[in-house]
């Protein structure tokens, strides 16, 4: 009989933390840190996205002076970027043998670009970047004609 009255307060007490450590847990989500994707748009985070549309756009741009200019025929240009009220940020000169690698990245950036702009309401110029119109090799390296040129 002695057992018993001692194995009543220990079930009991069991029982309590049992309900107890059960009613705990559907809170512990509260104290959690927020995913980033829904971290607040921030000057940290545009200066950071800006920071990495810089990184690519160096990426893309010593990919392509990386190659010597020789003949422009063998080279063309593409436009790149994207201003906040519409048309290309500049135009980059790229030789034909690395099309079909440097202009899905060109795409990527302007896409990232344009994602940018309308996340976080740049303004612009507006002023529109005039298409060159030839290209010509200078000691080695791809020059852009424009129409003032």
């Amino acid at each position: 009989m002695k057992k018993f009255f001692i194995n009543i307060p220990l079930l009991a007490l069991c029982t309590t933390l049992t309900l107890v450590s059960c009613n705990t847990t559907k809170n512990a989500d509260t104290n959690l840190p927020k995913d980033i994707s829904e971290r607040p748009a921030d000057e940290d985070s545009q200066k950071y996205e800006q920071a990495q549309l810089d990184k690519l756009k160096a990426s893309i741009q010593s990919e392509t002076a990386k190659e010597k200019c020789d003949n422009a025929s063998d080279w063309t240009f593409a436009p790149m970027g994207a201003k906040a009220c519409g048309g290309p940020q500049q135009y980059i000169a790229y030789p034909k043998k690395i099309e079909t690698i440097i202009l899905p990245r060109i795409e990527e950036y302007t896409q990232k670009v344009k994602a940018f702009n309308e996340k976080y309401n740049i303004t612009s110029d507006c002023m529109m970047v005039t298409p060159p119109t030839s290209i010509k090799c200078i000691a080695g390296k791809a020059l852009l004609i424009t129409p003032e040129q």
